[in-house]
């Protein structure tokens, strides 16, 4: 059996991360540089330029033929010479969850990681907690997100991340209500303070996935499990800090114990050049630009050990298990 591996990236920029929220409130965002379209289209390069044995295009790839006129020629890291968006079969299949804020702005990155042949799916509005939210906003945030990025692909959107994986049961039911497919915000690490509580004993496991209801599913981040101890094997800055070798080691051996792997980054992550935020607490710096210089090429040397997977989006992985 091949096993599956779920790229996926949290499109947020570096001025509107949850640590340093206290520094910069939301009210500032319009006064900060915006870096986050020239990391993402490094990140398609990177996609673009590794080739796996087993691709699986993304399931939105019929639709990826009127991608002609979707590139930005005024951005120099536009691969518009060197890479093929009307086929996207011969591209890694990521799930970008992007935040509405964002794609107000950037339209056309948005519609450029769909004529990739990536899927878009939803970040949320303005990057709130959920848990700090009351459910009429919560609500309002998850639908507003997901008609903007409707309205510029021209397609559904199935799936959502909370900020912060900031989820518990009663924030799945409001997700589910507002016509999401899928969730994919549930880290079982406990030792972050900012993480949701979420019990799946009960649900029906299906490969790395839970069937919340007949037509919602949850696709929890990937960590590794060494008796009682859960270990954070999912991505972000845990596979910043960890060792490669060791973090490769995790991640195959989930592959063979699960079938599947759910990792999540984001493109701040592979931006050494971005401002510092001198006021943030120590703590804070130290978990946000840690390694950031070598992020990309550590992930570009992950997918190719791991070239023998399958590498799919979130929906296609979905319809492969339902």
């Amino acid at each position: 059996m091949t096993h599956q591996f779920l790229l996926t990236v949290d499109v947020e920029d570096w001025f509107q991360v949850e640590n340093f929220k206290e520094y910069i409130p939301f009210s500032s965002w319009p006064s900060y540089e915006l870096r986050v379209e020239k990391n993402i289209y490094r990140l398609l390069d990177l996609l673009d330029s590794v080739k796996p044995n087993n691709i699986i295009a993304s399931s939105n790839s019929s639709n990826s033929s009127n991608s002609s006129n979707s590139s930005n020629p005024s951005n120099p890291s536009n691969p518009s010479n060197s890479s093929n968006p009307s086929n996207p079969s011969n591209n890694l299949s990521a799930t970008f969850f992007v935040l509405g804020w964002l794609a107000e702005r950037i339209p056309n990155l948005v519609r450029e990681i769909r004529d990739r042949g990536h899927e878009v799916a939803s970040h949320g509005y303005n990057h709130n907690l959920c848990a700090k939210e009351s459910r009429e906003d919560l609500s309002s945030d998850l639908l507003k997100s997901k008609k903007i990025l409707e309205d510029i692909t021209g397609e559904q959107v199935y799936g959502y991340r909370a900020p912060s994986f900031s989820v518990d049961h009663d924030i799945l039911k409001v997700i589910e209500d507002c016509g999401y497919m899928y969730d994919s915000s549930f880290n079982s690490f406990a030792m972050h303070g900012r993480y949701g509580r979420v019990d799946l004993s009960s649900k029906k496991r299906e490969g790395i996935a839970y069937k919340i209801s007949d037509t919602f599913y949850e696709i929890p981040i990937s960590n590794l499990v060494i008796g009682k101890i859960i270990l954070p094997w999912g991505g972000g800055g845990y596979f910043r800090l960890m060792p490669y070798p060791a973090f490769r080691y995790g991640v195959r051996s989930m592959l063979k114990h699960d079938g599947a792997y759910m990792f999540y980054m984001h493109p701040w992550e592979i931006d050494p050049g971005q401002p510092r935020v001198k006021q943030a607490s120590m703590p804070y710096k130290f978990r946000h630009y840690t390694n950031i210089k070598k992020a990309e090429e550590k992930l570009k040397r992950l997918i190719n050990d791991l070239d023998q997977c399958s590498f799919v989006n979130c929906t296609r992985y979905i319809e492969g298990i339902c």
